[in-house]
């Protein structure tokens, strides 16, 4: 069966300027209810997150400064969000729901955070929409009770996982990987075990083939026993702050091969969300829709 982590808090009330990115989290279960994709079986609301869990990722100092909200101006700057308690305890669920999902993964080989992919939390910051690093905090949780020894994260948002990056920097248990637009945010990159950044307006056939030259490899030479997947849609021309030209359809083909290539080796897969700007909320539904829709087709 496939299990969606989804819970009330994803849809967190923020000041109308930012709101839009936030729309996606409320409309896209409906979605999938609607067209049969997921039934109420299929989602669970993740329960608390042990904050031993957090500090496994993060430092003392910063979740201290989460906790009490006494990040400094320019810090709370950096996240892009106003910083109030409700937001911290959203990533706190965000990151419980990609921890639970692992789990279900390893029994059912798939399983799926309609939030998550926060990867440009540090381990002693945010930034970018991001306060605490879930596939960071998930992949710790496993490492640490044995329930996987090597651990790959794909990264396909359009931003590099930068955040992830520094976090698992020397961490032999955990490749990660990125292939994001070259010269998008961040400006200033961090070094992932492989990064592949793709030119301005790259296209289907160019984001596709530099895919599936890479990631084949990497399942041969790095043998994870265990995959976490940023499937963020912010690679779609539509997207205004993505700056690639990858189709609806060329989104689909990059889902559909990475899930195939997960499901072919045996290797359980969390996929988390990420990214999505597109001007219509519609467009950006359906992107992420495509992705539940791929996984029932592929491994149920």
């Amino acid at each position: 069966m496939l299990k969606i982590a989804w819970s009330e808090i994803y849809v967190h009330p923020l000041p109308p300027k930012h709101r839009f990115p936030m729309d996606k989290y409320a409309i896209l279960p409906e979605q999938l209810r609607y067209e049969g994709t997921a039934k109420e079986e299929n989602f669970f609301s993740p329960e608390t997150l042990d904050e031993n869990y957090i500090l496994e990722t993060h430092t003392l100092e910063y979740w201290q400064k989460l906790k009490n909200q006494t990040l400094s101006t320019q810090e709370i700057r950096a996240t892009g969000f106003p910083l109030s308690e409700e937001l911290v305890q959203r990533e706190i669920t965000i990151g419980q729901g990609t921890i639970q999902c692992a789990l279900f993964a390893k029994e059912y080989g798939i399983s799926m955070n309609i939030a998550g992919g926060t990867h440009h939390a540090f381990t002693d910051r945010g930034e970018g929409f991001c306060l605490l690093n879930d596939q960071g905090m998930a992949s710790h949780y496993l490492l640490k009770n044995n329930l996987a020894n090597k651990i790959l994260i794909i990264d396909l948002d359009v931003h590099q996982g930068n955040g992830t990056a520094e976090i698992f920097q020397g961490n032999e248990q955990v490749f990660t990987f990125s292939m994001h637009g070259e010269k998008n945010y961040p400006l200033r990159k961090e070094k992932s075990d492989l990064d592949i950044g793709l030119p301005d307006q790259a296209e289907d056939a160019l984001y596709l083939a530099t895919l599936k030259s890479a990631l084949p490899r990497l399942m041969d030479e790095v043998m994870p026993d265990f995959i976490f997947y940023q499937s963020g849609v912010d690679i779609l021309k539509t997207d205004k702050l993505g700056r690639l030209a990858v189709s609806s359809q060329g989104c689909r083909e990059r889902d559909k091969y990475v899930l195939s290539l997960c499901h072919r080796y045996e290797i359980p897969v969390v996929v988390c969300m990420g990214g999505g700007y597109s001007p219509r909320i519609a467009d950006i539904v359906e992107a992420h829709a495509q992705t539940f829709r791929l996984a029932q087709e592929i491994y149920f």
